[in-house]
């Protein structure tokens, strides 16, 4: 299997994982001679218009993968940047110190998944957006995080701002 048949394949996979909010893959970055990328996904939350989060991970090579004999999982590495891009408009969202999940994609061909976590700040009227692995066996210490703060008259809760 050539490279980038492996990488459409690995991309279909990807993407039948996913749920929520459609990634749009906006860069990719390569790093080293081996084929490893940095991939750069721009996700809008959907159940709160006007935000856009860019979310990274790694993608290992073909070579990578034989060199290391583990064909179908990508590291738990990644980042999150999160920003207004518009008029904020927030529908129903989960107000619980465990918030929703956001978005989710796969990083092995099973177990291991991408998620992003919504938490609404009451105290500080702010969304927090926080990026983290999941594993079956033994959960990843690896996570990021990005706040978007609600202030200003571009902001509009569809059931009326929670107290």
């Amino acid at each position: 299997m050539t490279a980038s048949r492996l990488r459409i394949a690995l991309a279909a996979g990807l993407a039948l994982f996913a749920t929520g909010s459609l990634a749009d893959t906006v860069g990719e970055v390569g790093v080293d001679w081996m084929g490893n990328d940095i991939m750069i996904d721009a996700v809008g939350d959907p159940e709160v218009a006007g935000v856009t989060c860019h979310i990274t991970y790694f993608d290992r090579g073909v070579l990578d993968r034989l060199q290391k004999g583990n064909w179908f999982e990508d590291p738990s590495n990644n980042a999150i940047a999160c920003q207004q891009t518009g008029p904020i408009t927030i529908g129903d969202i989960d107000l619980s110190k465990g918030g929703d999940e956001v978005f989710k994609a796969g990083l092995s061909l099973i177990w291991k998944k991408l998620v992003v976590t919504r938490i609404y700040d009451r105290k500080n009227d702010t969304l927090i957006y926080l990026a983290h692995s999941r594993e079956l066996t033994e959960g990843s210490a690896k996570m990021s995080i990005s706040t978007v703060p609600l202030f200003g008259e571009n902001v509009t809760w569809t059931s009326g701002k929670p107290q």
